[in-house]
């Protein structure tokens, strides 16, 4: 446990020393930049090392790794983030540990969300996954919603009980006009936060940028970037 412990604190503090230099590149401060680091696949042992080494903000893309694992973590100073795709048969588990869901992409979803947040008396933060790889009212190949379908979804999640409305969330395209492009592509999702913060000028959050992209993520304003690889390894058992 001591190696593992060694090893996550050299990498994030490597990952710190990139944030760092690229908000410093970006003329940001350092602060205006949150690391949520994604433990899906790893064990609540490196959630809990994690949380000892100063890391306040952790995401699961699986409800059926994350609940189990947030259970045993429960006792721990954590924001818990669910960042993958939601089925609306998980939405009462995920409420239960959650306090932020960054995958909100369809009107059934904000409809199942608020009555789980309801019932379990517990507000939930949500951002809008806005996919760059479909058309303006499409759906994206991960998830997500197209540009023109962001409005209605916001609408819809700041006049729902139990739900706030926090911002945006972006994955790079694969495909698309943006494909390959992950600044442009970044620089697009803040334009759009942009927009939405004239009718919610509380929905700060444009969530972007992983382990290979999170310098253009901060350099095109991202407030939140989501680092797995960088801070936790390679991750086992892919495929």
């Amino acid at each position: 446990m001591t190696d593992r412990r060694s090893e996550l604190a050299a990498n994030l503090a490597q990952v710190e020393e990139r944030i760092a230099a690229a908000c410093a590149a970006a003329g940001r401060e350092r602060e205006e930049v949150t690391l949520i680091v994604v433990t899906k696949t790893y064990p609540a042992s490196d959630v809990r090392i994690l949380s000892e080494l100063g890391v306040r903000h952790v995401a699961e893309n699986r409800d059926q790794d994350a609940a189990p694992k947030a259970a045993q973590c429960a006792d721990l100073p954590l924001t818990w983030h669910f960042v993958g795709q939601l089925q609306t048969n998980k939405v009462r588990s995920v409420v239960g540990y959650a306090d932020l869901v960054q995958s909100v992409d369809r009107l059934k979803l904000v409809t199942a969300l608020s009555a789980a947040a309801v019932r379990a008396e517990r507000e939930i933060g949500c951002l809008i996954q806005v996919a760059l790889d479909a058309e303006e009212h499409g759906r994206g190949e991960r998830g997500g919603v197209g540009a023109g379908g962001i409005e209605e979804l916001a609408a819809a999640v700041a006049g729902a009980p139990g739900l706030r409305l926090d911002g945006l969330m972006t994955v790079a395209p694969l495909t698309g006009p943006y494909a390959g492009r992950q600044q442009a592509a970044f620089e697009r999702l803040g334009e759009l936060a942009t927009l939405m913060r004239a009718t919610h000028p509380a929905a700060n959050m444009v969530s972007a940028g992983m382990s290979a992209d999170l310098e253009q993520a901060v350099a095109a304003g991202a407030t939140h970037v989501r680092v797995g690889t960088a801070v936790l390894g390679v991750r086992p058992g892919l495929g």
